[in-house]
């Protein structure tokens, strides 16, 4: 028994085995740097656009145009035998821009139409004009169009002239580009709604307007 335990061989002693770190690659830190710039940069130029945004909003307090229907007139109306309706209009818009040192460039791709209850009844387009600051433009548009009625339609028409209460909506699309000094900036797409009611659509008569509600909407 105790020869046995003479045989034994002790265990091996335990070693550290030293550990080896894998050296951080320099592409890695060069992207992170770089990710780094650019946040930089977004920040400080979106903190440059919107200071100089203030500083131009407040140096010029913009306002949006007003418009005004002045003058509305029927050249010609007349119902064909197909219930159909050749009519030509011409509508004279006051355009007042109120901003001084603001100034407005109406391009040539723009669209108006009158309709009456949801149908077209003309369309026409605005002539393209530049618009200076603290100034009042009169703008006429003339509108054309034949457009197919129906028989139903021609007599609620009939009946609104009688009554002395016409329902029209006239619709305009134009592009704009805002100038302030001589640099044009950005074009957007201005749209007027106007709700109006006259008296009469006949040529015989003056075309009395009985009321108006304009409505803007700006498409970027």
């Amino acid at each position: 028994m105790l020869q046995d335990n003479q045989n034994l061989v002790p265990p091996p002693q335990r070693r550290n085995l030293p550990r080896y770190h894998q050296p951080q690659s320099k592409s890695s830190g060069s992207c992170i740097k770089c990710f780094c710039c650019c946040c930089c940069c977004l920040i400080f130029s979106i903190f440059f656009v919107t200071v100089i945004a203030y500083i131009l909003y407040a140096l010029y307090t913009p306002h949006v145009p007003n418009y005004k229907v002045k003058k509305f007139e029927v050249t010609s109306f007349n119902v064909l035998s197909d219930f159909s309706i050749n009519a030509e209009i011409s509508v004279t818009v006051e355009a007042e821009n109120r901003n001084e040192g603001i100034g407005f460039n109406y391009g040539k791709e723009s669209t108006s139409s009158i309709l009456y209850r949801d149908k077209t009844l003309c369309a026409g387009k605005l002539p393209a004009f530049e618009q200076p600051g603290k100034n009042v433009t009169m703008i006429k548009v003339v509108l054309k169009g034949k457009r197919e009625f129906g028989l139903g339609l021609l007599e609620n028409l009939t009946a609104d002239n009688k009554a002395g209460k016409v329902p029209l909506l006239i619709v305009v699309k134009a592009p704009i580009s805002v100038v302030i000094g001589k640099w044009p900036l950005r074009q957007v797409l201005v749209k007027l709604n106007c709700s109006l009611v006259v008296d009469n659509l006949t040529t015989d008569n003056k075309i009395k307007i009985l009321s108006a509600k304009y409505d803007y909407q700006i498409m970027f």
